[in-house]
């Protein structure tokens, strides 16, 4: 149940002028005696923390002017109910306006928190996603079916918190929690809004495909709902090749892995043309689709398996990112390249100790069938080199070994080129989805050139050492482009409870930092001309 936090004579004396004007909670609702709401709209409001030790509320330029709307009502129970709000903690108000019957105040942080040197991000949008991600939150708990965001002064964070904080995948359960629309409160910042929102359905796209089980997102399955979800775009081609191209390509990597499984394998080739020349050289997304790895015949423990329904995570953010680029009509060319099979045991399944060759001609020593990726992206680099690209990018959960070092904190970027890891980095610290970078020795090289049986092996040859570093200077012998990265997007494939605006699931990271770095790609591109 709800706390009522009404003490004081002057808060009863309040109360009467604002009939059931405050019940609140520093954390929510009660999961016990939860009613469905009142009818209306719900409305979240942002407060910073005070600079001044009497505590005064101060509320964002919305919440100042809902508080006039109530001749400073607003302000006054938020002073009657207890300490000033610390960042992310809620308290909610009943009654207090006929549009707006439940309206929840959520702590901002500090008013004039910018970029943190530290923490590698934007502090003042993280903190306001948050924010606007717990307040929904709480009116999606009340039942309420719509509510108006404060824009907080960022309104791309704001509707990327509320976007990304109500989305759960539910579509095989008859339960669902219910279904909340989140809308800007106001009209002044309506272009940023509504860009946030296409950065937020473009990661909860990559949500989805990652969360959804693996006899629902088959190969072909995933390549048909990515055609689907950009068929209304005019400049987008979308190819999804068959195994038969695949052989004439000569993908012998990648076929080494697809016979395994009694699904067939999909190549799948995306064209967005974007650029006021189509003829311009492109960005190349590449990304690892295994959606489904047990690791062939070096099979996986039984526990966790599950979540490797997930291991075409680098395939579903690419995907996305190109979805949500051509949502935002961003003036440059990407192709999209995902090679998806799934990695199975069986009598036709690579074997340790197999040797297959891959399209560019070197051969590979299989020495761990559940090393597979690399062995899709092998040949899915060597034919990205087709396009001239301006840069290739691709991403994968590639290495349990990338977990170990950064966790989920971070995308490990490792790159040839330093004018592809400043925009990337620099792309991360707007979005809050972070990368860092790691290193591309000759040392890692040496480890998986020293092959007995083939020119390279697939696992490093001090075995669990650098893995993450061994797996990248791996795909590094398939690339000759000047200027590519490997994103391992392992250790943020999930989330628990580390992003508060992701609830518990797949977490489709780092979709919006591909977004924004193509953004800023195509921004250099126009200032350039």
């Amino acid at each position: 149940m709800l706390l009522p936090c009404v003490r004081s004579g002057a808060a009863r004396r309040l109360a009467r002028d604002v009939p059931r004007a405050c019940s609140c909670s520093a954390q929510g609702p009660s999961p016990r005696g939860r009613s469905r709401g009142p009818a209306g709209k719900g409305l979240v409001l942002g407060v910073y923390s005070s600079e001044k030790d009497d505590g005064a509320a101060q509320f964002t330029s919305a919440g100042d002017a809902f508080d006039r709307l109530l001749s400073g009502k607003l302000r006054a129970l938020l002073s009657l109910c207890g300490p000033p709000l610390k960042k992310g903690k809620t308290r909610i108000f009943h009654g207090l306006h006929q549009d707006f019957p439940s309206v929840v105040v959520v702590g901002l942080g500090k008013k004039n928190a910018g970029i943190n040197e530290q923490e590698n991000w934007n502090e003042g949008k993280e903190n306001v996603r948050t924010a606007v991600a717990v307040g929904c939150r709480q009116i999606q708990e009340l039942e309420i079916p719509c509510v108006e965001v404060d824009p907080c002064g960022d309104a791309q964070a704001a509707a990327e918190g509320a976007v990304l904080g109500l989305h759960e995948y539910n579509e095989l359960k008859q339960k669902k929690k219910p279904v909340v629309t989140p809308q800007l409160h106001g009209s002044a910042e309506s272009e940023a809004w509504q860009k946030g929102v296409i950065y937020a359905e473009g990661q909860n796209l990559a949500r989805y495909l990652m969360e959804a089980p693996a006899n629902y997102i088959t190969p072909i399955k995933f390549a048909e709902h990515i055609e689907q979800k950009l068929r209304s775009f005019s400049n987008v081609k979308v190819h999804i090749r068959p195994e038969s191209w695949i052989t004439t390509q000569e993908m012998g990597a990648f076929l080494s892995v697809a016979k395994g499984s009694a699904e067939p394998p999909i190549f799948l080739e995306i064209h967005y043309s974007g650029g006021a020349d189509t003829n311009d050289s492109p960005l190349v997304f590449v990304g690892k689709g295994v959606t489904f790895d047990s690791g062939g015949i070096s099979l996986k423990p039984s526990s966790g398996m599950d979540a490797m329904r997930a291991d075409m995570g680098g395939a579903a953010t690419v995907c996305s990112a190109i979805v949500t680029a051509a949502a935002l009509n961003l003036p440059l060319n990407i192709i999209g390249l995902a090679p998806l099979c799934e990695n199975m045991p069986s009598g036709k399944a690579n074997k340790p100790g197999d040797v297959v060759r891959a399209k560019n001609g070197k051969t590979i020593q299989v020495d761990n069938t559940d090393a597979e990726g690399r062995l899709l992206l092998a040949d899915a680099l060597c034919y990205a080199h087709n396009f001239n690209a301006r840069a290739i990018v691709n991403a994968a959960t590639l290495t349990g070994a990338m977990d170990v070092a950064l966790g989920s904190a971070a995308t490990g970027v490792f790159t040839n080129s330093s004018w592809l890891w400043t925009h990337l980095y620099e792309a991360s610290i707007l979005t809050g989805d972070r990368v860092w970078r790691m290193p591309l020795f000759e040392h890692y090289t040496k480890q998986v050139t020293d092959c007995p049986l083939a020119d390279v092996s697939n696992i490093g040859k001090y075995s669990r050492a650098g893995g993450a570093c061994t797996a990248a200077a791996f795909l590094k012998e398939f690339v000759t482009a000047s200027h590519w990265a490997h994103l391992d997007i392992a250790g943020v494939m999930s989330n628990k409870d580390e992003v508060p605006y992701l609830r518990k699931g797949m977490a489709g990271r780092p979709t919006r930092t591909l977004v924004e770095f193509a953004a800023r790609l195509s921004q250099d591109s126009h200032n350039a001309k």
